[in-house]
């Protein structure tokens, strides 16, 4: 799990150059569905609270290297991004742990398609609402922006 983290923080700075999907689409985007097979997998053979425990070991990996290496703490946006990709990581993995779990019994495709599919558009939506929020200290309120 934290190989795929790392890679996956690592390839998000490389944009697809085909097809004019530079400006939405980085290779990060292939590698990082792979942690959620791998939860999946996990639970499927060993059980949510080992699956669990894979998640909190990728987690702490993930942010001790984008800690260490990839956040300049100088730069808002870098911290934002940083603190967007652990929380968003953190809770889509473990809703995905949950989804997984309570559908086991169901057909063998029905579990990891719904839980890698809710756990995805979660961990999309509070990765870009996390990273793209901006505290209007003047006013104390929240406005999303886009990150250009």
């Amino acid at each position: 799990m934290g190989v795929i983290v790392l890679s996956s923080n690592y390839l998000v700075q490389f944009p697809i150059k085909h097809y004019g999907l530079e400006e939405i689409l980085t290779y990060g985007a292939f590698s990082y569905p792979v942690a959620f097979l791998i939860t999946d997998l996990a639970n499927r053979s060993y059980g949510k609270i080992i699956a669990r425990k894979i998640v909190y070991i990728g987690f702490a990996i993930g942010i001790s290297f984008t800690l260490l290496f990839s956040t300049n703490f100088t730069d808002l946006i870098s911290v934002r991004i940083a603190i967007g990709s652990g929380t968003a990581f953190l809770v889509a993995q473990l809703l995905d742990v949950q989804i997984f779990d309570k559908l086991r019994k169901k057909k063998w495709f029905v579990a990891p398609l719904v839980s890698s599919f809710i756990g995805s558009s979660v961990d999309t939506f509070l990765f870009f609402s996390i990273s793209s929020l901006v505290i209007d200290s003047a006013n104390s309120f929240a406005v999303l922006i886009p990150l250009l």
